[in-house]
């Protein structure tokens, strides 16, 4: 059995809970392996010498200059790497500058999970398709602008799901990765309804973010208990 290709990924992030969240959320998938975490430029810079990652998750404002200034580097120019921008520069010029220097993708802050996910899910997919093709014709060159221009449709099943929300409890199970929690435990850490509580929970279950257990007491219904979700 063919074992499908792991790809080396960089984050760049100088904030630490989101950083911790793209290294987990990469950490995570079956196909990508987080090979470092970079808050500066500098360091990143580093990084991407000695590691040579295939993808780079890269915000824009750093300590110490602005990622966009990456993209474009005779040091990113010699490899063969990617770049999903994910910043809260949402003025046109970064935006028009980071696709005029090849950015896969472009994701504004704050960052919708499911919206990050489908633009991995697109990456892999193209890199795949890349180096599948043997020869470069009409017909192979299209499908692979497809695939890094496709457009992003949002899931009418999350609606009502607001990210700064999504976000805490998301923080509750990649604190705890191995613990269980109840509807009531998220409503008590969370403040929020049991209503409320439940929708999101059930969204993470959804989105494949967590997995459910069934714990049977002596006396009543089964409890349900939420776990984060490994992929095997």
């Amino acid at each position: 059995m063919i074992q499908p290709e792991i790809f080396d990924v960089l984050v760049v992030e100088d904030e630490n809970q989101l950083a911790q969240m793209h290294a987990d959320f990469i950490d995570g998938h079956a196909q990508l392996r987080l090979v470092g975490v970079a808050r500066t430029l500098k360091d990143a810079r580093e990084q991407l010498r000695q590691k040579r990652p295939r993808l780079i998750l890269l915000d824009n404002y750093l300590p110490d200059g602005e990622g966009i200034s990456l993209i474009d580097s005779e040091l990113m120019r010699g490899l063969e790497c990617s770049v999903i921008f994910i910043t809260a520069a949402s003025d046109m010029n970064t935006c028009s500058q980071a696709i005029r220097c090849g950015a896969f993708d472009y994701i504004l802050k704050p960052i919708s999970w499911k919206r990050l996910s489908h633009s991995l899910e697109r990456f892999i997919q193209f890199a795949r398709t890349q180096r599948a093709f043997k020869v470069v014709d009409q017909q192979n060159v299209d499908i692979l602008y497809q695939l890094q221009s496709k457009t992003f449709s949002q899931d009418t099943g999350s609606k009502g799901i607001e990210e700064n929300t999504l976000n805490l409890i998301r923080q509750i199970f990649i604190a705890g990765q191995d613990s269980l929690h109840s509807v009531d435990d998220i409503v008590s850490q969370t403040g929020l309804s049991k209503t409320t509580a439940r929708r999101y929970l059930e969204y993470c279950v959804e989105i494949d973010f967590l997995s459910v257990e069934m714990r049977y007491g002596k006396i009543g219904h089964p409890r349900r208990l939420y776990r984060r979700h490994i992929p095997s």
